[in-house]
């Protein structure tokens, strides 16, 4: 038995659909409803207005990255669709061009041009639609659009993430609110980006660094305004 058969590869770019759903819904969850609470928070709302606007964000945000999502990755799905039924029309109408399309592409990549030839005939002998979409339209079965899943993805997890901010407005004293949501929820981003670059097999350091800069600049920008609109009123 080959090597290859006894220690089968897992690469990290096939979890690359669910994992960028997860990571931007909970990310997201994190620092809008986290920023909403210390802006409110700031305006010198009561702790139950500020866990009512709080729950009101969550289920809000939820609902916009669930829509957000599917509208987007079924765009993206569209064109590959469109891409695809094209290039079943041309294998259809042209087989023997798009087999010389094929063998050029591997020609390109350093293949020597008869064994190219070959290869392009040999693919598209088992499977031609696949054999173009993969190498010549760039579309594989890891990097498709999956519509549904990220759209109940990115929700589910925006909602996880919603909940944590949320969590400490119900524990913390009403006087520190805004300073203990705003530290606890710089530490679940600083987690969520040590978790996600770790399953990506990206530089956790540099992940972690980026997501907690960019949430600390979100909540104190709406502190700010909160503060300021909170004096004024």
């Amino acid at each position: 038995m080959s090597r290859l058969r006894l220690h089968p590869e897992s690469h990290l770019v096939d979890r690359i659909g669910w994992l960028r759903a997860a990571v931007l819904g909970a990310n997201d969850g994190i620092v809008s409803t986290a920023s909403l609470i210390v802006g409110v928070a700031a305006a010198a709302a009561t702790q139950a207005d500020v866990l009512l606007a709080g729950i009101a964000g969550l289920v809000a945000g939820a609902m916009s990255m669930a829509a957000g999502e599917y509208v987007s990755v079924s765009s993206q799905s569209d064109t590959e669709q469109a891409d695809l039924a094209r290039e079943g029309a041309e294998l259809r109408d042209n087989a023997e061009a798009e087999q010389s399309e094929l063998a050029a592409i591997y020609v390109k990549r350093g293949v020597e041009p008869g064994l190219a030839r070959l290869v392009a005939g040999q693919l598209m002998a088992k499977d031609a639609l696949g054999a173009h979409a993969r190498d010549e339209l760039g579309i594989s079965a890891s990097m498709t659009a999956r519509p549904v899943q990220a759209a109940l993805t990115s929700a589910a997890m925006f909602a996880v993430g919603a909940a944590m901010p949320l969590l400490m407005v119900v524990v913390a004293p009403a006087s520190m609110l805004a300073v203990v949501v705003s530290a606890a929820s710089l530490a679940f981003l600083a987690l969520l980006g040590a978790i996600g670059a770790w399953a990506g097999g990206a530089n956790v350091l540099r992940a972690t660094a980026r997501v907690t800069f960019w949430g600390a600049l979100a909540m104190a920008l709406t502190a700010g305004i909160g503060k300021l609109f909170g004096t004024v009123v």
